[in-house]
């Protein structure tokens, strides 16, 4: 902080003020945190093409991940106070020098003095703060909160959502929820939803969240929504639609729920099962429980099960599966083993 501070101290003042509207750019605060492909894709080249900013620019993206800004200002009576101090340093000096000497101890000192201020005022400003919020569930753990717009989630196990107290409906997602989005129709304030694949952007509606399996996949309830997929293209989605993406492999799917789709989601502390294979349906249950499964017959995977299990306790959950499958789920040193009943 130190260094960057110095740096910024000795900056031209075309440095400065390029550095302060990068600062406030909202598609440079996508690039320096890598939100939005479009706008990585745009800074990219404009550094390309700007070799010589290189430095300003990697100077404001290191205070926008790195720093929180309390924009606080020094009040006038640490400021005064400041200079009192000095200033009696100052008359002391004037008593133990000739006269002749006043006039340059007295300027030395005023000249520490504003620097003393200088320094005393940016260290006000740069001053980090967190301000972030977490929330985070454990296995087998659901939680149901309510944000400060009104909004509420419903987190499942092993997941986690965080976000800045300044922007909470600008939230982050890694596991599993389901959004209830508080609609502000005065403002027609957007509700956003980040995950490594993909940017949800919502106005008020229902929907579903999952960034299992190496990939994020989205149900609408119902309202309007639009995805913003990390390969820079967009989807917007219709009630009863589901889409899929993936970084890793760049597939994309988008589908209409039918009795015929193969699905699987999460809602409310409910899993619903579509023409699901168990092999699927237990991969859901390890993520939420930390467990693994053991197929001690192979050809269970395949098999198909279709209805709602509840996941609020892992006893109950799995007495739903083996009712749905016909098979025997014991439980031993963090490992389901499934077999035929």
């Amino acid at each position: 902080m130190v260094s960057l501070l110095m740096k910024i101290l000795f900056m031209s003042k075309e440095e400065l003020s390029l550095l302060e509207i990068l600062i406030e750019d909202l598609s440079f605060v996508n690039w320096a945190k890598n939100h939005n492909q479009n706008d990585v894709a745009f800074w990219n080249n404009w550094i390309r093409q700007h070799p010589d900013k290189i430095e300003t620019v990697y100077n404001a993206k290191a205070i926008i991940l790195g720093i929180k800004f309390n924009k606080t200002q020094v009040s006038e009576t640490k400021i005064d106070q400041a200079l009192s101090d000095i200033l009696a340093l100052v008359e002391v000096e004037e008593k133990s020098f000739k006269k002749e000497k006043k006039s340059f101890s007295v300027i030395k000192y005023m000249a520490m003095a504003t620097t003393l201020v200088l320094f005393i005022s940016l260290a006000y400003l740069f001053i980090p703060t967190d301000t972030t919020v977490t929330h985070t569930t454990l296995f087998g753990e659901i939680i149901d909160l309510k944000l400060p717009d009104g909004t509420s989630v419903i987190l499942n196990g092993n997941s986690e959502i965080s976000y800045d107290k300044n922007t909470p409906r600008n939230i982050n997602l890694s596991g599993e929820a389901y959004f209830k989005v508080k609609s502000i129709p005065s403002t027609k304030a957007k509700f956003w939803v980040n995950t490594r694949d993909l940017k949800v952007e919502v106005f008020g509606t229902q929907f579903h969240v999952s960034t299992r399996n190496n990939k994020t996949g989205v149900l609408l309830d119902e309202g309007r929504i639009e995805l913003l997929l990390g390969n820079g293209t967009s989807k917007k989605m219709k009630p009863g639609e589901l889409v899929s993406y993936s970084n890793k492999d760049k597939i994309t799917t988008h589908d209409k729920v039918t009795q015929e789709l193969s699905y699987s989601l999460w809602r409310e502390g409910t899993y619903i099962f579509n023409n699901t294979t168990v092999y699927e349906v237990m991969k859901n249950i390890e993520q939420a429980y930390g467990l693994k499964t053991e197929f001690i017959d192979e050809e269970l995977k395949g098999q198909k099960l279709t209805g709602g299990i509840p996941n609020q306790n892992l006893k109950i959950c799995l007495s739903a599966i083996e009712k749905s499958t016909g098979t025997r789920i014991v439980v031993k040193d963090n490992r389901l083993i499934m077999f035929k009943n």
